[in-house]
């Protein structure tokens, strides 16, 4: 038979249990915290304040525009409607951006067509929420800008 001798739990022992403890938090912390940072598409802009001054005056003649906007996605086709009153409009896209909220490695930038109805742009995506983030310009220079989320089922 083994005997099994007892050896007392000295404050140097305590101390590497307590320090191991905290090692690993700490490092599950940072690894967490790096990828966090690593995947955040970043600021929507750069001086939030400046932008905050004029966003009142922005909206009031983005909503006069009376734009319906929608997207879809249909058979690897994203189809983007902007309409007014129920008749198409046709404004002049300066940026579109498609992507996921949380990262921006998927981001595509879709190339749009007018079809005569909507506009057309070919879009392979994965399942999941898609963000498409569209500024457009009116015919009397109004700058419409929107982030129109595009669920994807598949």
């Amino acid at each position: 038979m083994t005997d099994v001798v007892a050896r007392p739990l000295t404050g140097r022992k305590f101390f590497a249990i307590i320090a191991s403890c905290f090692a690993v938090i700490i490092t599950v912390n940072l690894t967490l915290a790096y990828q966090a940072v690593r995947t955040f598409p970043g600021l929507e802009v750069k001086n939030s304040f400046v932008a905050s001054q004029a966003f009142d005056t922005h909206r009031q003649a983005q909503q006069a525009l009376g734009w319906d906007v929608s997207a879809r996605l249909d058979r690897n086709v994203l189809v983007l409607d902007i309409q007014k009153d129920g008749r198409p409009v046709v404004p002049t896209i300066t940026s579109a951006v498609l992507g996921r909220a949380t990262n921006v490695s998927q981001d595509i930038t879709p190339v749009f067509e007018h079809d005569g109805q909507v506009f057309v742009a070919p879009a392979d995506l994965g399942p999941g929420n898609w963000n498409l983030r569209l500024i457009a310009e009116a015919d009397d220079g109004t700058v419409f800008q929107q982030r129109i989320i595009v669920q994807v089922k598949k």
